[in-house]
């Protein structure tokens, strides 16, 4: 019997059904690129000799890597894009204003369960939590989907995460996630469907399913999934009008492997320099920290800004540490702003800045210096993912950053 996966691409491929390791090529409903991986696209298809796409209603482009633009490259990038948008018709384009590209798909409903989507950045994974089978592909592979509208893949086999048990306060997602990666690796599910389901899955929100999915590809996923529920029903028909097909894995199934996790004892986790493998419990962490970064596709979305300000709200950054908020789209920022969030973070004394990705890549907004330490709720921590690469990057969840800018150390909530 067929899993989650297997279902979604034999029906993509045409095919009545299709195993692991199979090797198919698979229609594509929802193609993603941005201003830093999209230029590459663009040039290589003008180079196989393309000149239109295949479906301009079926590609998203947003800008959110380098914005506003932070040097003379990134703006003649945003330069290119907008012309090939305006030339080709494409509808979905969003421009500095909108947001991070992870965030934008989904809130804006181009993602659907049942779809297949592509994006060139290896977080698209992400859009795995609303049913579909989401993954990164390279910006020269991207050129052949604009081209033809479809890409050929293997099948993948699939890692099933069972993981129940009630989470404690201040315990979130990005803790459970990290400890799944700490104790797979980072090779631990090398181009595996990852799953997640259970009892303490079925609790989280559609936003908490977001970071599990997020972060599967720091385990070497090919995307990650958790299977429909109403929660998904209802927040994709408040954006989406478009038709889906909800698929559910087949428990016994060849090729899935089970992996039971409990995290009811779990405590808040922390990966560690320089590798997102490389995870501990936070009361085994005591390190003085210079800045903090909230935001980022992973935890930049409305329920984070929400746990880290009931933190902050009434208490100051600490002296020597600096703090960054950068919401992950126009409308968390919007309702942030409402919600009197905003207020919180500028009174304890933390700069907010507009949605984009800001430090994640190392090339913009708040990077670190050498020697300095950086906690954020991103998802890579590898050397010189946040400037220098002489400074030190340790992960955590919204809440941990949090208590850790006022601390001014790594700490968990009280």
């Amino acid at each position: 019997m067929p899993t989650m996966s297997e279902k979604i691409l034999a029906k993509a491929s045409g095919k009545e059904s299709v195993e692991a390791g199979d090797i198919i090529i698979a229609n594509i409903d929802i193609a993603m690129t941005h201003d830093l991986t999209g230029p590459l696209s663009v040039q290589s298809f003008e180079k196989i000799g393309a000149e239109k796409v295949w479906d301009p209603s079926k590609i998203v482009i947003p800008f959110d890597h380098q914005v506003p633009a932070d040097s003379i490259d990134s703006a003649n990038n945003h330069i290119l894009m907008r012309k090939f948008v305006k030339e080709q018709g494409i509808e979905n384009f969003y421009d500095v204003n909108a947001g991070v590209c992870h965030q934008i798909l989904p809130e804006k409903g181009h993602v659907v369960p049942g779809n297949v989507i592509v994006g060139a950045d290896s977080h698209t994974c992400t859009h795995g939590a609303l049913g579909a089978f989401a993954t990164g592909i390279g910006s020269t592979d991207m050129a052949m989907v604009f081209a033809e509208g479809n890409l050929w893949f293997k099948v993948p086999e699939t890692n099933r995460f069972n993981i129940t048990g009630k989470l404690q306060d201040n315990v979130y997602a990005k803790d459970v996630i990290l400890h799944i990666i700490g104790m797979m690796g980072a090779d631990g599910s090398t181009y595996k469907a990852c799953e997640f389901a259970g009892n303490t899955v079925s609790d989280m929100s559609v936003s908490d399913r977001m970071v599990l999915c997020n972060m599967a590809i720091e385990m070497g996923g090919k995307t990650g999934l958790v299977e429909p529920d109403q929660k998904t029903i209802d927040y994709v028909e408040k954006r989406s009008n478009k038709p889906y097909e909800i698929f559910k894995t087949d428990l016994d199934s060849d090729s899935l492997n089970i992996i039971d996790i409990d995290v009811d004892d779990l405590e808040p986790q922390v990966a560690c320099p320089h590798n997102v493998d490389n995870v501990k419990p936070v009361s085994e962490v005591d390190v003085e920290i210079d800045q903090v970064f909230l935001g980022s596709c992973t935890n930049g979305r409305i329920s984070d800004l929400r746990d880290a300000a009931r933190i902050l709200k009434g208490n100051r950054i600490a002296e020597n540490t600096r703090m960054l908020v950068i919401p992950a789209s126009r409308e968390v920022y919007s309702m942030a702003l409402d919600e009197g969030l905003i207020k919180i973070f500028v009174d304890a004394g933390a700069l907010v800045s507009a949605p984009c990705c800001g430090p994640c890549l190392g090339g913009h907004t708040g990077i670190i210096g050498p020697g300095e330490v950086s906690l954020s709720t991103s998802n890579r921590n590898f050397k010189g993912r946040q400037g220098s690469p002489d400074g030190k990057v340790y992960l955590s969840s919204a809440a941990v950053a949090a208590a850790s800018a006022i601390e001014g150390r790594i700490v968990a909530p009280e």
